[in-house]
C-alpha cells in the first residue's frame, strides 16, 4: 500500500514520498525498512531517529525527523487504525460444531459459530452473529447481546446479562458466586446464597482470567465500554460505570462503586463499600480504604492524594539522612543538658 493512500486514510498530514510502498506496521525498534511505525511517548524520542521503518507516525509539532511522517493528532491512536489496514481478525463461519452441546430450550441466533465442546443449557439466550470457542459454558438462563466473542474456557453462569459486541478472553468467568459467607457460633463460616447477577453492559472486554462475581442480592454491573484487563477480581455487587479501565491484578471488594472513565492501575485494590468517583485514578500498587472524590488521583497504600505521596516518597528516599541529622541533634541537646546540670548556682 502507497504511503499516501495509508496518509488518506488515517487522516494524516503527509511529509514525505507519498509513493513509498508499506508492507505492514511494527514498534519503533523493530520495524524494517517497507515497514510503518509511531511515536507517541517521548522517552522512544532518540529511538525514532534510529529506526529502519520506512515512515513514522508523530504528533503533529514534532520536529527534527529527516524522513517520511505522517502527522496525527493522536499517534497512539492513529496506529491502532494503522493495524486494521494490515491486519483483520480471522472469521468464523456460522454452525454448531458436532461435539457441542446445545440445549433445546436455548436460543442461537442467525450466524452464530458455536465451536467444539461448547454447552449451552435451558432457555439461555445467545444474539446474533456470536462466536463460541472451544470449551465455553454458557448457563441456565443466561442472555447475551449479538456480536458477542467468547475465546476458550469461558464461562457465563446462570441468568446472567451480557449486552451487545462484548469480548471474553480465555478463562474468563461472569457471574461466579461472590465471596459471602457468615460466622457461625461455633465458628464456622456458613454459605451465603448468591442470589443476584452480573449485569455487562455494550462493548465491554474482559481479558484472560478474569472474575466479575455476582451479587449476593441485586446485580453487579459493569458499565458500557469499560475494559478489564488480565487477573482482575471484581467482587459482588460492584457497580462500574462508562469507559473505566481496570488493569492487571486490580481488585474490588465487594460492593464498591467505580465511575465512568475512571482508571485503576496493576495490583491496586479497593476495599469494599467505597465510592470512586467520575474520572478519579488509582496509581499502581495503591489501595484505598475510603472514598475518592471525582477526578482526584491517589497513590499509596493506604491510599492518599498524589501529591502527597509523591511529596511523601521524597522524603522516605531521604530517611537515612534525616535519622543520621536526627542523631546528632539528640547528642547536641544530651551536650547541653549535661553543661546546663554541671553549671554553677548562685
Amino acid at each position: 500500500m502507497k504511503l499516501g493512500e495509508i496518509a488518506a486514510k488515517l487522516k494524516c498530514v503527509l511529509e514525505g514520498d507519498a509513493q513509498i510502498e508499506i508492507s505492514g506496521v511494527a514498534g519503533i525498534e523493530e520495524a524494517e525498512p517497507g515497514q510503518l511505525t509511531f511515536l507517541a511517548n517521548r522517552r522512544y524520542r532518540s529511538a525514532a531517529s534510529r529506526t529502519r521503518a520506512s515512515a513514522i507516525i508523530v504528533p503533529q509539532k514534532e520536529e527534527g525527523l529527516a524522513f517520511p511522517c505522517l502527522r496525527a493528532d493522536d499517534p497512539y491512536l492513529t496506529f491502532a487504525h494503522a493495524i486494521e489496514l494490515f491486519y483483520s481478525a480471522p472469521r468464523y463461519a456460522p454452525g454448531i460444531h458436532p461435539s457441542a452441546v446445545i440445549s433445546k430450550s436455548a436460543e442461537i441466533g442467525a450466524g452464530a459459530h458455536i465451536g467444539p465442546y461448547c454447552f449451552v443449557d435451558d432457555e439461555a439466550v445467545i444474539g446474533a452473529d456470536a462466536v463460541l470457542q472451544s470449551f465455553v459454558s454458557i448457563y441456565r438462563g443466561a442472555r447475551i447481546g449479538s456480536d458477542f466473542f467468547a475465546h476458550s474456557h469461558v464461562s457465563v453462569r446462570e441468568r446472567c446479562q451480557i449486552g451487545d459486541r462484548v469480548i471474553l478472553q480465555n478463562g474468563v468467568v461472569i457471574g461466579g458466586d461472590g465471596f459471602g459467607f457468615a460466622r457461625q457460633h461455633d465458628g464456622r463460616w456458613y454459605k451465603i446464597q448468591q442470589s443476584g447477577i452480573t449485569m455487562i453492559g455494550d462493548d465491554v472486554e474482559v481479558q484472560a482470567n478474569s472474575a466479575v462475581d455476582r451479587a449476593t442480592v441485586g446485580e453487579t454491573r459493569i458499565g458500557r465500554g469499560t475494559k478489564l484487563d488480565n487477573l482482575v477480581q471484581v467482587g459482588h455487587a460492584c457497580t462500574i460505570g462508562e469507559d473505566s479501565l481496570l488493569c492487571g491484578q486490580v481488585g474490588l471488594a465487594g460492593s464498591t462503586v467505580v465511575g465512568n472513565r475512571c482508571i485503576l492501575a496493576g495490583q491496586a485494590a479497593c476495599a469494599g463499600h467505597l465510592h470512586m468517583g467520575d474520572g478519579a485514578i488509582l496509581t499502581a500498587q495503591s489501595a484505598v480504604s475510603h472514598d475518592i472524590p471525582a477526578g482526584a488521583t491517589y497513590s499509596g497504600s493506604p491510599g492518599i492524594e498524589n501529591k502527597i505521596w509523591l511529596r511523601s516518597v521524597a522524603i522516605f528516599n531521604r530517611l537515612p539522612e534525616l535519622q543520621k541529622t536526627v542523631r546528632e541533634l539528640e547528642r547536641e541537646v544530651h551536650d547541653l543538658r549535661a553543661q546546663l546540670n554541671r553549671a554553677p548556682t548562685d
